[in-house]
Parts: structure tokens; C-alpha cells; sequence
């Protein structure tokens, strides 16, 4: 598949990750649908940026977690460019979790944007792309699923079900889908992060620094056309981390 004039859907792509995942995949031609849920004006500045750029983009704006959001989105989408071609299940939610304060609605929140979120979109854009018979699905999940942090457990779990779900999706959805996720390692530091975390981060991470949203650009085009006989697999991007 190639980007040029292919379209893409990124969820949460108004800012961060997605943000930087929609200017590079523009930047190599590519149509994209800016996704948000509550920051319009912040998506809105994504799509001219593409825009003013010479590319072309729309947003759409819906709760992941539900189902009919996703539908709305789809129509949206096929009304300005007729096909969708790629979805990029980028959104998702990250807070500290210590394990004796973690609430019932502390997984609820997890559990419906992180893990079911990305099941409805894949479920909805995946059955539009096998009628097509084309199609490419990269989920964000990250390296936490395989080596889960103790105070943020619920996040971990949910992007284990995102590993889980990945490779469910590349046996239902082949041949004519390819679904595939990028794991990354720490790209961002989070707000909450202090001093000796981030020390503690950088000495456990064999390339001994923090990696890049363009790092996890620079992936997921890669899985969208550097090649069509990858599917089911998750990628590392994390420096070495999950090494040690």
C-alpha cells in the first residue's frame, strides 16, 4: 500500500502521538481524518496545519467507546473521500493507578477507551475495508502489556487486551486486512512524571534516552508501505527497555 493518496483515520490524533503520527503521514501524501472527542480546537489546528501544508484533511469528532460514534465517523469520512484506507487506534487514557486506590470506574475508563474502543473502530472500519478487500489497522499499544507497572495497572491490562486483540483481528480480518500494533516504550514523559523516575527510566533503557512521537510516526508508516506481508505483530519502539 502506499501513503500517497491513501486515507487515514487516526483516533486522538489533535495532539501529542497522534498529532505527530497525522503531520508526518501528510507530509507523505496521505489523506487524513483528524480524530478528537473533546479538544476541537486543537484538532482543528492539526488538519490546517495539514492543510497550509499542501495536504488534505477533515476532522471527526466522537467517543470511541461507543459504538455509533464510530459509524457516524465512517460516514464521514466516506462522504468526503469515498474509501478509507488505514486506521491508526491511537486514542487512549494514562493516570497513575496505585493498587489500593484503583476504583470500579478507575477500569471502567480503561477498559472502555483503551481496549473496547479499539474494538469498535476495528470492527467497524475493519468490516468497510474487507468489503473492499483492502486495508491496513496499527494499534498504539505499548511495552507495559508484556511488563506491567504496579501503579498503573489497569492501563497495563487494557493494553494487554490491545496485544491480545491484535492478533485476534489478523487471523479474523485476513487476507485482505492487515492488523498489526507498535508497542512503544516511553516517547513522551508523562506530566506526573518526577525526577527519579525519569532517572530510573533512562538507566533501565539500553539507548539511555527518552524516544520520540516521531519515532512511532516513523512506524506506522513503515507498516503501512514498507511492506504487505506483515500482520499479527507487535513492535517494539521503547530503546532497548523491554530488554532489561
Amino acid at each position: 500500500m502506499k501513503l500517497r493518496d491513501s486515507t487515514v483515520l487516526i483516533t486522538g490524533s489533535s495532539d501529542r502521538v497522534g498529532r505527530t503520527i497525522a503531520l508526518h503521514l501528510a507530509e507523505k501524501g496521505a489523506k487524513i481524518a483528524v480524530h478528537f472527542h473533546s479538544q476541537k480546537d486543537k484538532a482543528l489546528q492539526t488538519a490546517n496545519e495539514i492543510i497550509q501544508r499542501g495536504g488534505d484533511a477533515l476532522t471527526v469528532q466522537g467517543d470511541i467507546s461507543k459504538i455509533n460514534d464510530w459509524k457516524v465517523m465512517l460516514k464521514a469520512i466516506l462522504h468526503k473521500w469515498g474509501r478509507l484506507n488505514v486506521l491508526i487506534n491511537n486514542a487512549a487514557i494514562f493516570y497513575r493507578t496505585p493498587v489500593f486506590d484503583i476504583t470500579e470506574q478507575d477500569w471502567d475508563n480503561f477498559l472502555n477507551i483503551n481496549l473496547k474502543g479499539t474494538f469498535w473502530g476495528s470492527q467497524i472500519i475493519g468490516k468497510h475495508m474487507w468489503e473492499n478487500k483492502n486495508g491496513k489497522i496499527i494499534n498504539i499499544a505499548d511495552v507495559s502489556a508484556e511488563s506491567p507497572w504496579a501503579n498503573y495497572l489497569p492501563y497495563c491490562v487494557s493494553k494487554a487486551g490491545v496485544v491480545a486483540l491484535t492478533k485476534g483481528l489478523a487471523k479474523a480480518l485476513a487476507p485482505h486486512v492487515l492488523v498489526n500494533a507498535i508497542a512503544p516504550g516511553t516517547v513522551l514523559l508523562a506530566e506526573e512524571y518526577d525526577e527519579e523516575e525519569e532517572k530510573m527510566l533512562l538507566e533501565r533503557t539500553p539507548l539511555k534516552r527518552v524516544g520520540s512521537p516521531e519515532d512511532i510516526a516513523h512506524t506506522a508508516a513503515f507498516l503501512i508501505e514498507g511492506s504487505d506481508f506483515i500482520t499479527g505483530e507487535i513492535i517494539k519502539v521503547d530503546g532497548g527497555r523491554s530488554l532489561s
